[in-house]
């Protein structure tokens, strides 16, 4: 029924203003307790780590209140704000006014650290997020939000299921599974399978639940896939299982490059999961939901592909243009063009060039209509730089040559170099394809009817997207780096 001016009449919810006042009481004693709690990693007293975790948590509350409005918001701008709380705090200022941690090096003092790190993760920024993006959820009831349970519940399982089998060779002939690292080993290797599948399903479930609204395409649902991913290595292996174990929880540095290879394991398994749960979402979408004749494409799927896979290949030389000074510099580039330590001269340049335009191309499928300005597109990019650092390098390329791929700390302590090319790849392929991209909007747009569909795809303001690039971003590269 409409009301008298003739628009819909708006739904009996709770004012925002009746969760002004609990909201940041919330953050406050949230805060405060989780620190508490772990008060012994922070080296303080329980008094002492109540009143910083109650400052950080109306912090958070002050700076990403109104942008945790949903749960999965809320995590993500949780972890983000703690990453930089302990890059601002115990690894940044805490050394300048301490004289004894002020003659360590920068390096190991940090690594020191690492147990906080954990502890500002798990404890606060886990806690804190999610509390306050429930609570965000219920502020924002008066709007329409799209979410679907079954959906999120169905297609995240399935795909969490389905992206655990890329670890079934390892599983089974070598008994290596790194989504189950903390715990002791099982009675018998169809139990350890069996668990191992359980938990993947459990991890795409929740991921369906938590960023259902956020995943837009391929190439994003690939960035959550990787963040997600670290913070589950934080969570599981490194806190979770050795509780459920009975080992007591062990978050030295020293542990955590015991457990470097689960981490990449990790990301490897988030990245699969990321693209799975987008393909078969978007399917869901295309069967179940989107029916509407008046909304359609002004050209064909194939069209569209085509034109990605051409513009990417064109950013992707660009991107191996930009990379190869420094791959070369720092003499990854013979190595990834197969040349072990010796110039590569011309043919290896080539065979670099050729294999970032096929990288590129499969950029511009993934993140084709996933940036609008420079500002969201260049992010996107370092994220698929930094993808392609783990899945290339890390996975792929000593899998092509060796037949093994190393995700020993070591290994990658020794490929740190390049991931500043790989980051600087990413950047320049999408500068770009994003301009590639929009010379052809601004002819697509001399058509009206266009204009909406344009706005459609555009991501809007306000999703946890920032958080996402530099949570994801500064735990992808710190991590290598401390525990290497």
């Amino acid at each position: 029924m409409n009301g008298s001016n003739g628009t819909p009449k708006s739904q009996s919810t709770p004012s925002p203003k009746t969760f002004l006042w609990i909201e940041p009481c919330i953050a406050v004693f949230v805060g405060g307790g989780c620190l508490m709690l772990g008060h012994t990693q922070l080296a303080a007293t329980p008094g002492q780590g109540f009143i910083f975790g109650a400052l950080l948590g109306l912090l958070f509350w002050c700076g990403f209140g109104k942008r945790a409005n949903s749960p999965g918001a809320g995590l993500i701008w949780g972890l983000g704000f703690a990453a930089l709380v302990w890059l601002l705090i115990p690894a940044g200022l805490l050394p300048l006014v301490n004289k004894t941690q002020r003659s360590m090096s920068t390096l190991s003092g940090a690594r020191s650290h690492f147990p906080e790190l954990v502890a500002y993760l798990v404890l606060l920024g886990m806690p804190l997020g999610l509390t306050l993006g429930i609570f965000g959820d219920f502020r924002r009831s008066g709007v329409k939000r799209e979410f679907h349970w079954a959906r999120a519940i169905v297609v995240g399982g399935f795909a969490g299921t389905l992206s655990g089998l890329v670890f079934s060779r390892w599983m089974y002939e070598g008994e290596f599974y790194p989504l189950l690292a903390g715990l002791p080993q099982l009675n018998s290797q169809f139990e350890m399978v069996g668990f191992h599948f359980l938990v993947a399903l459990l991890i795409g479930a929740s991921f369906g639940l938590l960023f259902q609204t956020d995943v837009r395409g391929l190439g994003s649902s690939m960035g959550w896939g990787l963040g997600f991913a670290i913070f589950c290595w934080f969570f599981g292996p490194l806190t979770l299982f050795p509780l459920l174990s009975g080992a007591g929880v062990d978050w030295s540095a020293d542990q955590g490059t015991a457990l470097f290879g689960s981490l990449v394991g990790h990301i490897i398994y988030g990245l699969i999961l990321g693209v799975i749960y987008a393909a078969i979402d978007r399917t869901w979408l295309k069967l179940f939901v989107q029916s509407d004749p008046l909304n359609r494409e002004p050209e064909g799927p194939g069209v569209n592909v085509l034109r990605s896979l051409g513009w990417g290949a064109l950013a992707g030389l660009a991107g191996g243009l930009a990379a190869g000074p420094v791959l070369l510099a720092t003499g990854v580039l013979p190595k990834l063009a197969g040349f072990g330590n010796g110039f590569p001269g011309v043919r290896g340049f080539l065979i670099h060039l050729t294999v970032s335009a096929l990288i590129g191309m499969m950029y511009g499928l993934l993140f084709r209509n996933e940036g609008s300005s420079l500002s969201v597109g260049v992010p996107w990019g370092c994220v698929f730089g930094l993808i392609w650092w783990y899945v290339g390098p890390m996975t792929v390329v000593p899998l092509i040559l060796t037949g093994v791929a190393d995700w020993s700390a070591n290994a990658a302590s020794a490929l740190l170099p390049s991931i500043i090319g790989h980051l600087l790849y990413g950047a320049a392929t999408a500068t770009v394809f994003l301009l590639l991209e929009h010379r052809y909007e601004r002819w697509l747009l001399l058509d009206p009817r266009n204009t909406l569909r344009e706005q459609r795809r555009m991501r809007p303001v306000g999703t946890p997207a920032p958080a996402l690039w530099f949570f994801a971003l500064a735990m992808g590269v710190l991590l290598p780096v401390l525990l290497g």
